[in-house]
């Protein structure tokens, strides 16, 4: 098995010639969780890549929410063994399973959910995490939103729910980069306190303050897992920066959603090196 930290590059490596291949997708928010989802699928959950079951019986589950970057969940999926790492050549194209945003039509192995839709992820999870309740499944449920995301309405009530119903087999996770596609979250529409408001609807909050250490995320999701089962649902708080890996990218909104040039593509992998084999 690899270690850990070879996935970081090499998927780093996957999302920037995925995006570039076909000009279309979203890197920003793709590199900067890739810590994220190495920890989450290869370290934290309860899963079972080689047995796909869609309803996810018996397993812990994950939902992505901010559907648009597919790019760093296809390739953690491929290279957690969900499906052939030749498969994310045919990323957007005609015909393919891995569309610009999450598709059950196809049935992608990993992919339990269509999102893109912003603000509806935590609502499906509420559903996914109850019904686990009710088949006395003690496996959790995981999901992951944008931090501009959180402006959305639906997000406040499924909020306002799980806490009230004390749903507390759910980890919500935020990313919070403070970029969103049209500028700064604080300069679109500021969140405030964040974690007051979560507080306030009855939730437990954790800071992960370095969402790109790869040590500090396995350590705060583990602390998440250690809080669940206590009558909360779990927030976290992801600090990450836009574009992580890459300088240029580095927390600049602008590639939010931007495909890279020739000569971009190969300045970014210039600085990503090759550890686990390119697809």
């Amino acid at each position: 098995m690899a270690n850990l930290a070879d996935y970081l590059p090499q998927v780093r490596r996957d999302i920037v010639r995925m995006v570039h291949d076909v000009q279309s997708g979203h890197p920003g928010g793709s590199m900067g969780t890739v810590e994220f989802f190495t920890a989450l699928f290869h370290k934290i959950m309860d899963i079972n890549p080689e047995n796909f079951k869609i309803n996810s019986t018996g397993e812990d589950v994950f939902l992505l929410s901010n559907g648009h970057i597919t790019p760093v969940y296809y390739s953690t999926l491929a290279r957690r063994g969900y499906f052939p790492i030749s498969e994310l050549s045919s990323f957007r194209r005609l015909g393919s399973r891995l569309q610009g945003h999450p598709s059950v039509h196809d049935g992608l192995p990993g992919i339990r959910i269509a999102s893109g839709s912003l603000g509806q992820g935590l609502s499906v999870a509420l559903g996914v995490a109850q019904g686990k309740k009710i088949n006395n499944d003690k496996h959790l449920v995981y999901t992951l939103h944008g931090d501009g995301e959180l402006q959305e309405g639906q997000i406040w009530e499924a909020v306002l729910y799980a806490g009230a119903k004390k749903v507390d087999n759910l980890i919500a996770t935020v990313d919070y980069n403070n970029a969103q596609i049209d500028g700064k979250v604080d300069d679109v529409l500021s969140l405030g306190n964040l974690r007051a408001k979560f507080e306030a609807f009855n939730w437990h909050v954790i800071d992960i303050k370095e969402g790109n250490n790869l040590d500090a995320v396995i350590a705060g999701l583990e602390e998440a897992k250690n809080q669940t089962g206590k009558q909360k649902p779990v927030a976290v708080l992801l600090h990450t920066k836009m574009g992580y890996g890459v300088d240029f990218m580095q927390g600049d909104y602008h590639w939010h959603g931007k495909p890279f040039n020739d000569v971009q593509r190969d300045q970014a992998l210039a600085q990503l090196k090759e550890t686990l084999g390119d697809y």
